[in-house]
């Protein structure tokens, strides 16, 4: 994606925000854990839009601050995750002081950075030896019918191979990436389909008559794989982390 494209895209997921929260899968608890550690920790969880995985850390103990630049966002988290702090700001620039986090998390958030600033501005909001968690859930498409509705909620339009692992070591501010794998599954009957589908950038800043033909294929591939009113779509959660030299 070109520059201006990249932050239509981003700004896109504001009026969705609802779709958001009520389509988008959670994280497996056990990547959580992997990417946020087990004693409870100072975590940032950075770009954390409706609090997708802000929740999972703060019920696992941690004491999360949350960073989201998109008011409506925001407000969906803390409808969601009552307690935990809420922050305006972005990847390349964090209202928080040097060295006061543990751990920072990028929960679907990473590819939509300036990668280079931001992982220098994590790096300075981190405390030395401190860890980085990324993660994206990825649709698995092994299943023919997958692989269609990826198609046709995404158009195939700026989906990226996520180099991580360069990224993060051309900043020079960061150890070794690990990479881990988790499973997770979603079951969800029309109207939630319809809402994650909506919820995705590409769909998102399409007009209304634009979006009918995107949800008309949703809505056949829906009948004609759907058992007992829903599917179920399955992911491969990718988690990476680093830590802070």
């Amino acid at each position: 994606m070109d520059p201006d494209t990249r932050e239509t895209r981003a700004l896109s997921f504001g009026p969705v925000a609802e779709a958001y929260e009520r389509a988008r899968p959670g994280y497996p608890p056990e990547a959580v854990a992997w990417l946020a550690g087990g004693p409870p920790r100072d975590v940032v969880d950075l770009g954390a839009g409706t609090g997708k995985l802000t929740r999972l850390l703060a019920a696992a103990g941690h004491r999360v601050v949350a960073v989201e630049p998109l008011p409506e966002m925001r407000t969906a988290l803390e409808r969601a995750v009552p307690g935990v702090r809420a922050l305006p700001g972005t990847g390349e620039e964090m209202p928080l002081p040097d060295a006061s986090a543990d751990v920072v998390t990028v929960a679907q958030a990473f590819h939509w950075f300036d990668q280079a600033a931001a992982l220098a501005e994590i790096a300075r909001v981190l405390r030395p030896g401190g860890g980085l968690g990324i993660v994206w859930n990825t649709r698995d498409e092994h299943e023919p019918w997958v692989a269609e509705l990826s198609d046709a909620a995404t158009g195939r339009e700026g989906v990226e191979a996520y180099e991580v692992e360069d990224v993060v070591a051309e900043s020079g501010c960061f150890g070794s990436v690990e990479r881990e794998t988790f499973a997770l599954a979603q079951r969800l009957d029309l109207a939630t389909l319809r809402d994650l589908v909506l919820s995705r950038s590409y769909c998102a800043v399409l007009t209304p008559d634009e979006r009918r033909p995107v949800l008309d294929r949703v809505e056949r591939i829906f009948a004609e794989h759907a058992q007992d009113g829903a599917i179920e779509l399955t992911y491969v959660t990718e988690c990476f982390r680093a830590a802070r030299l």
